[in-house]
């Protein structure tokens, strides 16, 4: 798949309505340092530095969708409780409407909590209910359904064996997206795969695959006997095998296709599932066909099994993503609300975010000392980067001369460059109302009272540095002098 095709992929699938049937939850991340062992018991200390929290199982699934563009419906079941909260709030900061989350103050909203020592999973605690929601949630969820899958493009279950997905949703859900003529692509669970009859796609991972079929699924022809055995007895078109560290196998109708994994390194392998479903699903509502829909899904699986803890792929990031040439700069790049995650984990962790923003055409010396000076003066620096357009309405229809992908991508390469978010307005306020930097970078060719943002800044407890300007480096200096030099012609 070339760049051009994915980029047009990320195109169509903008505006795409999802509808996503099943258990949403809360993923928490409690962060430490590991020095010792207990006097107590033969087993590690964790020294806790810092906490966050993040959307979790069918949440996460939405998140991935949001995260690229797509409108979500959710239809879930929250208790009364903070953690129900929590994700309302979350969602409908991503703008979705969350009309479909039945509030049962008989359950606590699940939530897995997971213990990090040195970016690795240690432990795991839940907390959650396992039973079929009651019959009153169950008909509140089918009303809701019902409803709302005219009005969609596809269909995701995402079943975490929580409840949600009682025999009647499932059944319901299905029927109703046949009869609408909506695809339905399925994430399961358990061991009874007849449930999920009548889905377009099922999206196993190897182990469950295994257990459903009652057979190893290890070489290419057993992958390819257990996706035809699940394929058969759910009377669907297609099924996903996701198989790690060996990418994933479909098979569509007749057509088997095995896809390597392009996964460099794999720190946390969380919500990969819930990427793969969204991708694939979203590619796939929008006219592609499952092969490609697959191969991109495999692609945003590979980046967000590189980050730890539960996180999503974001357009840049998957546009980025060749696997002939991709380095690990191209993780530095992120979405807004992404990056907003990731700015409020490392505030909690008791470090110092900076920001500073600019168009940075023509990268040279001066910016380069400028990002260092920035740098050195927290413990992390995060990047504005002006898109084109924006660029365009500040400088001039003859600007940038760089691309902004290239520019990110330039950028991010810089070792003191750690977060870089690209904005298409015309000041970066809105970014420093939503990340709210410790430190506000600007160069010394400012006054502070012309700074963008500097009241704001100021108002919370943060301050505004000035950073000398390297004289005579300029991106204008640079093209009046190839101009000079080449205006006739090398």
């Amino acid at each position: 798949m070339t760049r051009d095709e994915i980029r047009e992929i990320l195109s169509k699938v903008k505006g795409r309505k999802i509808l996503v049937v099943g258990d949403v939850m809360v993923d928490e991340y409690i962060w430490g340092k590991i020095e010792r062992i207990s006097p107590e018991a033969p087993i590690q200390v964790v020294d806790v530095q810092s906490e966050n929290a993040v959307m979790g199982g069918a949440a996460n699934v939405v998140s991935n969708l949001t995260g690229l563009g797509a409108r979500v419906y959710p239809v879930g079941v929250v208790g009364r409780d903070q953690k129900g909260t929590f994700l309302k709030e979350r969602l409908q900061e991503q703008g979705v409407r969350i009309q479909g989350l039945v509030t049962d103050p008989g359950r606590p909203t699940s939530t897995k909590t997971r213990i990090m020592g040195q970016n690795q999973q240690l432990l795991r605690i839940d907390r959650e209910y396992k039973t079929p929601v009651s019959r009153a949630s169950e008909s509140r969820l089918l009303h809701y359904i019902y409803r709302q899958v005219q009005d969609c493009d596809a269909v995701i279950l995402s079943d975490y064996g929580k409840g949600v997905l009682t025999p009647g949703v499932l059944a319901g859900t299905i029927h109703a997206a046949k009869k609408a003529k909506k695809i339905v692509i399925a994430d399961p669970k358990g061991h009874d795969f007849s449930r999920y009859r009548g889905v377009t796609c099922l999206t196993p991972n190897r182990k469950e695959a295994e257990e459903a079929c009652g057979r190893p699924v290890q070489s290419r022809r057993d992958m390819l006997n257990a996706a035809r055995h699940l394929q058969r007895i759910l009377k669907s078109r297609a099924c996903l095998i996701t198989l790690g560290k060996d990418g994933m196998a479909l098979l569509n109708r007749k057509d088997f296709t095995v896809i390597p994994t392009v996964a460099r390194e794999v720190y946390d392998v969380s919500g990969a599932g819930d990427t793969v479903i969204a991708v694939l699903t979203l590619v796939a509502s929008a006219g592609y066909d499952l092969e490609t829909a697959a191969a991109l899904a495999n692609t945003a699986a590979g980046i967000v099994v590189g980050k730890v803890g539960t996180a999503r792929a974001a357009p840049q990031e998957i546009l980025d993503y060749d696997r002939d040439t991709l380095d690990t700069s191209a993780r530095k790049i992120f979405m807004l609300q992404e990056l907003k995650d990731q700015i409020r984990s490392i505030r909690k962790q008791g470090r110092k975010v900076v920001f500073t923003n600019g168009c940075f055409d023509l990268l040279h010396v001066g910016h380069i000392r400028y990002l260092q000076e920035a740098r050195r003066l927290g413990d992390c620096l995060v990047v504005g980067l002006n898109s084109d357009g924006s660029v365009r309405r500040l400088k001039g229809k003859r600007r940038p001369l760089i691309s902004q992908e290239e520019r990110a991508h330039i950028l991010s390469a810089l070792d003191c460059v750690d977060y870089l978010v690209i904005f298409d307005e015309l000041t970066p306020l809105n970014l420093l109302r939503k990340l709210k930097p410790d430190i506000l970078v600007k160069g010394g060719d400012y006054k502070k009272s012309e700074v963008v943002g500097a009241d704001l800044v100021e108002s919370y407890g943060g301050r505004v540095a000035l950073i000398p300007v390297v004289k005579g480096k300029s991106t204008s200096d640079i093209v009046e002098r190839i101009v000079e030099r080449y205006g006739k012609g090398v």
